[in-house]
């Protein structure tokens, strides 16, 4: 008796290869949100714990002494810590924010503001000056939440690429072709030229592995801010030279495109690079 092997025949509700990658790439988005959503809840959680202890140290001493000068004193480093806070708190709710799958007109200035300010103890810890430069822009066309994400990330690249220190640029402006232009530049190590191209692909790391904070290492950041920025039909650019720093921009559409009057100056001034990425 011989055997014979049925053909195997697709069910048609199963979905296609396309479709089960388009899928797989979605949840792998998902999946580097949370891993950045949890680095970052671990550096607030123990910021918000020393802005606590502030206060409480504070309040204490304003409890012994019974002097006006001092009691002032204390209520002024009391009012102090509670508003930073408060901003800690914002910052963490705009992250929350903004949910939906929907491209709507954003601003992305307070965004900028309330990630740098996330991001701010973090840099000092590490030497980073921070330079934050943010121009009057018209709103981008953009999902919020997913812009905030990008930037948190190539933030959190940037300081990693100064282990000992240095300057890092954020800047938001508006580009010559009516556009909003977001631009990330460090001082750091900077990029060999042969690692350039491939910076953006899924799993490539120019790392070893998470450094002493615990952050970094997946090579899934880059390639998840690529898909991110092409998603909104923008475009992300980065320029490198070893030695002299990274320089990351990104451009996004605006809501409603407004020419400047005159050609800008360039947002970014480099040194030569090595190879860019478009």
């Amino acid at each position: 008796m011989s055997s014979r092997t049925s053909p195997v025949t697709e069910s048609p509700n199963q979905p296609s290869l396309e479709e089960q990658v388009e899928t797989l790439k979605r949840r792998l988005a998902e999946a580097q949100k949370f891993t950045a959503l949890g680095e970052l809840m671990s550096s607030t959680t123990h910021e918000f714990n020393n802005v606590l202890t502030s206060i409480i140290n504070y309040a204490q001493m304003g409890m012994r002494h019974q002097d006006e000068a001092t009691r002032n004193r204390c209520f002024e480093k009391i009012m102090a810590a509670g508003n930073r806070a408060a901003k800690i708190t914002t910052g963490v709710l705009g992250m929350a924010r903004n949910r939906s799958d929907r491209r709507e007109p954003t601003d992305l200035a307070p965004l900028v503001q309330d990630a740098v300010m996330l991001l701010e103890r973090e840099m000092q810890k590490y030497r980073v000056e921070l330079d934050v430069q943010i121009e009057t822009t018209a709103p981008a066309l953009a999902i919020g939440n997913q812009i905030q994400q990008v930037l948190l990330n190539l933030m959190i690249n940037a300081r990693q690429a100064m282990p000992k220190g240095g300057r890092l640029v954020v800047r938001l402006s508006q580009d010559e072709e009516g556009g909003v232009c977001l631009m990330v530049r460090d001082s750091g190590s900077g990029i060999p030229a042969d690692q350039l191209p491939r910076i953006f692909d899924p799993f490539f790391s120019t790392k070893s592995g998470p450094d002493e904070s615990g952050k970094g290492g997946t090579g899934l950041g880059l390639a998840t801010c690529r898909d991110i920025i092409e998603a909104h039909a923008g475009k992300i650019r980065v320029q490198s030279t070893v030695g002299v720093g990274t320089a990351f921009t990104i451009r996004l559409p605006a809501a409603n495109p407004v020419v400047p009057p005159s050609v800008m100056k360039s947002a970014v001034d480099v040194a030569p690079t090595a190879a860019q990425q478009s």
